[in-house]
């Protein structure tokens, strides 16, 4: 489904947990980190896509978050022209994306990777609220820019330009190890 400028409506997420950390996907058998993100289907809202999303790629439910924002307006990427899919080249620009701001109020022990038959990532970490300007590819670091920028009015205050002074990334959590608080025998 895209709009009559080649755009194809889709929902951004921005999951933080207590810390004001961002959870980050390693994308399955690539080496290419990101949000959570996904398409509106026809006769969705973005928020109820927002959620059909969280399940499928991260596994949490309504009840493991609490919707804190969400940006006002569309934000839009173009997607290199080598990237899109010979059929569609001519009329696929690329995303226009509402942005979600979500807090972790369940446990990181509820983040599953494994959700669906199709998962989205194969691996996790918690960021610093800055650090995906610095990995995320670059055709999507502007609209990052924008909804992180946008966005961190509500936890810090203010809107403000992207800081600088962050910590290092945690170390990834793979999806076949067992995530924090999970007991080795759990899946």
């Amino acid at each position: 489904m895209l709009d009559k400028e080649g755009y194809r409506p889709n929902v951004g997420i921005i999951l933080v947990n207590q810390r004001d950390e961002v959870f980050w996907g390693k994308r399955i058998r690539e080496h290419s980190w990101q949000f959570p993100q996904g398409g509106i289907k026809r006769g969705e809202t973005p928020e109820q896509a927002m959620y059909r999303e969280l399940h499928e790629e991260v596994g949490l439910l309504p009840e493991h978050v609490r919707i804190i924002g969400r940006t006002r307006d569309w934000l839009r990427y173009d997607v290199p022209q080598n990237w899109v899919r010979r059929e569609f080249r001519g009329h696929y620009r690329g995303q226009k994306q509402i942005w979600f701001l979500l807090r972790l109020v369940g446990q990181d022990s509820d983040v599953s990777l494994r959700a669906t038959e199709q998962p989205e990532f194969d691996a996790w970490r918690w960021n610093d609220f800055w650090i995906p300007l610095e990995t995320v590819i670059e055709f999507k670091r502007h609209v990052y820019e924008q909804a992180l920028n946008e966005l961190s009015r509500h936890l810090f205050g203010r809107e403000h330009p992207r800081q600088r002074d962050h910590r290092p990334p945690s170390p990834p959590l793979d999806a076949t190890q067992p995530e924090p608080g999970a007991s080795a025998g759990k899946a």
